[in-house]
């Protein structure tokens, strides 16, 4: 067996795919007689700045002999990949034996590639140690998730599935033909095993890239059958290709355990905390506020791109305490959900005259409240029960905000009850 991973062939302003050019390989693979049977595709840190779009790196398991699997992958990376962009530094690792050989290193490597920042010295390093054959273009920074990709899976337990069409190459750049009614129907008829595929609120077909690339769409689900099925009842222009994948996509894998007063930039955290300074809508309609926990702030954001999701962190009052998710930069959790933990259900406000029901005044310092007209009184602020138009439990941006590894409520395994957008 041998695992080939590949990563960064792909551009933001010139299209190309990785998944495609792994599909390549693939179909490569098969007419060279040898048997895929694995495909993976891997979200590596989101908070990468170097990422082209949604950092993802690919992963074939093959019978194929490991020389000839590398030789097949150089020529279809040197056929297809974008190295004319100066952001797109492909790479290739090449590693004998399937998944259950992957060594303890390369799996913790992975890892890290999903939660931290990772030194390219260090894959080579590593690549080297490993005896893997390997190559890179134009300074081959790929070679870090193409060895993530060959680590993942002794890395990870929660996998779902997605399933690619792709389009023919010369209509790349062109807009798409996807007919909008069946994709919602069929996401309908599918959910909740298959999700975000469309956003029903915003009315957009998620699954439909605006990237000039050859991906027509995906559909992601919890197993093979399903988004199969979608993908079947969608109809379309063209496809000229499709594969199955399985991926970390879905499964909230790039958070770790955070506190307030620890978090680092270029990095997910789950962090608990007290909401300190209120929710307060800034320029551009981004929504910030400040979660505290002892002497430590950590200011928190919902992007005006997350639409709806932003009305729900609004109605969070200082003294809920929460448990916030999301990348940090610049010292910013960027909100991709949270979950109220306890809700201040109270406040303390003006005491109302019995008689009149007007508000009391003031009747000076440390001598409480009076009615001016009935001369009734109050030794100080009375108790009110607040109508909080937020239940316990989690809260998560739409599908049209999701970052491709976030996990949407819906597939479950969450501590609190779940408020899913759909």
């Amino acid at each position: 067996m041998t695992l080939v991973g590949l990563d960064d062939t792909d551009s933001r302003d010139r299209g190309m795919c990785t998944t495609y050019v792994a599909t390549r390989l693939a179909e490569a693979i098969a007419d060279a007689g040898g048997r895929v049977t694995e495909r993976r595709l891997i979200r590596l840190n989101p908070a990468v700045e170097w990422k082209t779009r949604g950092n993802a790196a690919l992963c074939v398991e093959t019978d194929l002999a490991p020389d000839r699997t590398g030789a097949l992958a150089e020529r279809l990376i040197d056929r297809f990949a974008a190295v004319d962009d100066p952001r797109t530094s492909p790479g290739v690792v090449v590693a004998p034996g399937g998944a259950e050989a992957v060594p303890d290193p390369v799996a913790a490597f992975a890892r890290r590639a999903l939660r931290e920042r990772v030194d390219p010295a260090d894959a080579l390093a590593l690549i080297e140690d490993a005896g893997y054959r390997h190559h890179g273009w134009a300074g081959g920074r790929g070679r870090v998730g193409a060895l993530a990709a060959v680590g993942a899976a002794q890395a990870f337990e929660d996998w779902t599935y997605e399933h690619i069409a792709y389009r023919e190459l010369d209509r790349c750049g062109t807009v798409r033909t996807v007919d909008h009614d069946s994709v919602v129907a069929a996401a309908q008829a599918a959910y909740p095993d298959a999700w975000d595929t469309v956003d029903r609120v915003e009315d957009e077909l998620v699954c439909v890239p605006a990237a000039p690339g050859p991906i027509l769409y995906g559909i992601r689900g919890d197993d093979p059958e399903t988004v199969q099925r979608v993908a079947a009842a969608i109809e379309s222009e063209p496809v000229a290709r499709t594969a199955t994948f399985v991926t970390n996509q879905g499964t909230d894998a790039h958070l770790r355990p955070g506190t307030v007063g620890t978090v680092q930039d270029g990095r997910a955290y789950r962090v608990d905390g007290v909401v300190d300074e209120a929710p307060e809508t800034r320029a551009g309609g981004h929504v910030h506020l400040t979660l505290s926990e002892g002497d430590d702030r950590l200011p928190c954001v919902a992007f005006e791109p997350t639409k709806r999701f932003r009305d729900r962190v609004r109605a969070l009052r200082v003294g809920d305490r929460v448990t916030v998710c999301g990348e940090v930069s610049e010292g910013t959790l960027k909100l991709e959900k949270f979950a109220v933990r306890e809700a201040v259900t109270t406040e303390r406000v003006v005491p109302t005259c019995p008689d009149c029901e007007r508000s009391m005044e003031s009747a000076g310092r440390g001598q409480g409240y009076r009615c001016r007209d009935c001369k009734t009184t109050a030794p100080g602020r009375v108790e009110r029960d607040l109508d909080r138009q937020l239940d316990p439990g989690w809260y998560e941006v739409p599908p049209c905000a999701r970052r491709h590894v976030a996990k949407p409520l819906i597939r479950g395994g969450f501590d609190a009850p779940i408020h899913p957008e759909r």
